[in-house]
């Protein structure tokens, strides 16, 4: 059974920068759809950025050049460098684990991130 853990959130002020962390435990990582989605109190989760294995990004409409997600295959590990954070971007952050590809894949359990002055 995949595993998944984030960590990294917290308060920031509005224009700061967190990064967030993802770890699975799986040993296909590399091989696998990895990606962040979010949902704010009262919204609907929506897709942040997503990954395959070649390493091709897609983000949400939203990011427009603010988020970067990347991994580490040698670690199992996700991450979103996010910067220029807004009030809008808060919300729990999940990071989502697919192998294969179209499977409903693992979640985590979120990590809130917090932006206010």
């Amino acid at each position: 059974q995949e595993q998944v853990v984030e960590s990294g959130g917290g308060l920031v002020q509005p224009g700061g920068s967190l990064r967030l962390s993802c770890v699975v435990s799986d040993f296909r990582f590399s091989f696998g759809v990895v990606g962040w989605h979010r949902q704010a109190p009262g919204k609907e989760r929506e897709l942040v950025a997503v990954m395959n294995s070649a390493g091709s990004a897609v983000y949400g409409d939203f990011v427009n050049g603010r988020f970067i997600l990347s991994r580490d295959n040698s670690k199992n590990t996700i991450y979103l460098q996010m910067n220029n954070l807004k009030p809008e971007d808060t919300a729990v952050y999940y990071c989502r684990y697919r192998f294969p590809a179209n499977t409903p894949g693992v979640w985590g359990q979120g990590t809130q991130v917090t932006v206010s002055s």
